[in-house]
């Protein structure tokens, strides 16, 4: 699938929330104006404000209503927050094949930009007309969830014992719950009731699951034109991912037990990167987080069951397997 062919289908609905993100922004302060110019020349795939619409079409036969514009919109403009503060935390310099707001102006411009889209994302859903108090709690939720990731995440860098249960919930609190909160708001806003809400919730938390691992896939094997950075750039960083932990579990104890300690001293031991990398490609751990990834891709679809058949579901079928199949 190609994602122009879904934006093409979606047409003006996601016309009315490309334009209501940049009405959103707009300021009479120069500085903030053309680091926003910025952020939209060089504008990510969109996924979640897309499943967003997608979501409120296929449980409402095809309709989707303003505050569904609304609540894609603060999908979009949390995301890109979000990004804005990683890059300062991470030291991130590049990003989408172009230099950071944080590599162009500092650390405190990129702060406060992020600060900014982020009230303007909450801004879209209290200007929602219908339950507005759940979906405040749904992103709510996924801002507490971001926070926690990002801290176990270091918890378990220092410790590196990081297990698939820990991956799992990292990369849940990272990116699936962004997903969730995205794909529910879109049911939530056409009425869509609990048992169509659960349903979207579960698809959303399968394929945000499946998008952390083939990104995961990318650092170990995927390379600068893929992601725009580097091999073993999140190794460097010793976190314990997908591939590694696929590794672990073919090599044995011992061998495993070698391997977390070179993670652990990554830092004063830079030259331990390949190696490590060269024990994933011998042990076929891609090969097992590929796995992983097809088995959330299927899960995903599977959940679509309930949902009756329509257009709209097929493309949620189709953004599934785009998610597993994509190369950036």
């Amino acid at each position: 699938m190609d994602l122009d062919d879904l934006r093409t289908y979606l047409g003006k609905d996601l016309e009315a929330v490309q334009a209501l993100m940049l009405s959103s922004l707009g300021s009479d302060i120069d500085i903030l104006n053309k680091a926003n110019d910025r952020i939209f020349s060089h504008s990510g795939k969109q996924l979640r404000p897309m499943l967003t619409l997608l979501c409120a079409r296929a449980c409402s036969m095809g309709h989707v209503t303003r505050d569904t514009v609304s609540f894609a919109a603060a999908s979009e403009l949390l995301h890109n927050a979000t990004l804005l503060h990683d890059d300062v935390a991470d030291g991130g310099k590049v990003r989408r094949g172009a230099p950071t707001v944080f590599a162009l102006l500092g650390g405190r411009p990129s702060v406060l930009l992020g600060d900014y889209w982020l009230v303007k994302a909450m801004e879209r859903i209290l200007g929602a007309d219908n339950d507005v108090v759940s979906v405040i709690k749904l992103f709510s939720k996924t801002l507490s969830d971001l926070a926690e990731g990002e801290l176990f995440q270091l918890q378990k860098a220092d410790s590196g014992d990081t297990n698939e249960n820990d991956y799992l919930r990292i990369i849940f609190c990272k990116t699936g719950s962004l997903f969730r909160a995205s794909a529910v708001s879109g049911a939530i806003s056409v009425s869509a009731g609990k048992e169509k809400a659960g349903t979207i919730a579960e698809y959303a938390d399968s394929i945000g699951y499946a998008f952390q691992i083939k990104d995961d896939i990318f650092d170990y094997e995927g390379g600068a034109s893929s992601i725009g950075k580097p091999v073993g750039q999140d190794l460097m960083e010793r976190k314990i991912t997908i591939p590694l932990l696929g590794a672990f579990r073919n090599a044995g104890a011992e061998k495993e037990r070698q391997v977390r300690s070179m993670v652990r001293n990554l830092d004063s031991h830079p030259e331990y990167k390949e190696q490590i990398l060269g024990f994933v490609k011998e042990y076929r751990g891609i090969e097992y987080a590929a796995k992983r990834l097809d088995d959330f891709v299927d899960t995903a679809i599977m959940r679509l069951n309930s949902l009756p058949d329509g257009p709209d579901k097929d493309w949620l079928v189709r953004l599934a397997i785009f998610v597993g199949e994509r190369n950036k």
